[in-house]
């Protein structure tokens, strides 16, 4: 527990939303079960193990010392859960308030745009911090589209959750982007998020079964980029290795000529070599440009295991 209790005691005053030790990386040997996020102005503390009162007592003590350095006369508020093997196999995790309070609305940012995330609701809190450096270059691609093309791009953003790389594509000059999800929940999380940037026009919802929507999805094409970002496991919904290939096999009627692909896996049993076959077999006309760097809080000792985003093209 050690290098967790030096990363905090070294770290600094978080401003955006941000991982702050990722124990789950290897790059730490013995805290393979610990990560640390801020969504401030609350820390969120997760543990893939069980662990004792002694142990969140000392990581406590950990986080209000620091605190009392980086804001001093400001109470500290930071958030446990539990997330044992048991527990993620129901999909469940344990939640509890550790010290101060959780801003309701819980608006945080990330590069000057404006997310609303729940941090005491279930294991997704609204924003995968690890997804950073993909809404980075979907915002950044937006822009060079418009600036190329002089006109906004079309994006279709598959499997979108709470709509944070919309809100990226719409930020940097995307004229349109549909949002298919099954979640209603989400989805309408996702309008929230457009209205705090002040986004309200060129996005639509669709809170559908994306694999039961495939005419309607491809009658709002083509579409200049396409991203999936699909969950590695869902029971009764997504299970990528059955289902990824169902999602790779539409690239060719979705895109534009020229047009773009971001595809996503955070499996770690399946290294990008998974996603490059799929797309030889059943989109051969991509080309595979570039895979993302993730955020350097998120370092891996085994780059396969990590999270993949991939970028391809489609022949002009």
């Amino acid at each position: 527990m050690q290098p967790l209790l030096d990363t905090i005691a070294a770290m600094p005053l978080p401003q955006d939303a941000c991982r702050i030790f990722h124990g789950r990386g290897g790059l730490h040997p013995g805290c393979e079960h610990w990560t640390l996020d801020a969504y401030p102005p609350v820390f969120v503390l997760t543990s893939f193990a069980p662990v004792d009162d002694g142990q969140l007592g000392a990581i406590g003590e950990a986080l209000h010392a620091r605190w009392a350095q980086l804001a001093p006369g400001q109470p500290l508020a930071w958030v446990f859960q539990h997330r044992g093997e048991a527990l993620r196999l129901q999909g469940r995790s344990d939640t509890r308030l550790m010290a101060g309070s959780v801003p309701d609305p819980h608006i945080v940012t990330e590069g000057g745009l404006r997310f609303r995330v729940h941090v005491l609701r279930g294991q997704n809190h609204g924003l995968f911090l690890d997804m950073a450096e993909g809404r980075r270059w979907v915002r950044e691609w937006a822009l060079e589209f418009k600036a190329r093309e002089g006109r906004g791009a079309r994006v279709l953003n598959l499997f979108a959750y709470t709509c944070a790389f919309s809100v990226a594509a719409l930020a940097g000059g995307a004229a349109q982007v549909v949002n298919v999800d099954m979640g209603r929940g989400a989805i309408a999380t996702g309008q929230q998020n457009h209205q705090l940037n002040g986004l309200g026009g060129g996005a639509s919802f669709l809170a559908h079964d994306i694999f039961a929507s495939w005419g309607r999805i491809t009658r709002g094409g083509p579409y200049d980029l396409v991203i999936a970002d699909p969950p590695s496991y869902q029971k009764g919904s997504f299970v990528a290795a059955k289902d990824y290939p169902r999602t790779v096999r539409r690239l060719p009627d979705l895109l534009a000529p020229g047009g773009s692909a971001l595809l996503c896996l955070n499996a770690p049993e399946l290294g990008p070599d998974f996603v490059h076959g799929l797309v030889q077999e059943l989109a051969p006309g991509l080309a595979f440009e570039r895979r993302l760097p993730n955020p350097a809080a998120f370092a891996d000792v085994h780059e396969e295991r990590s999270l993949k985003a991939l970028v391809y093209r489609s022949t002009p």
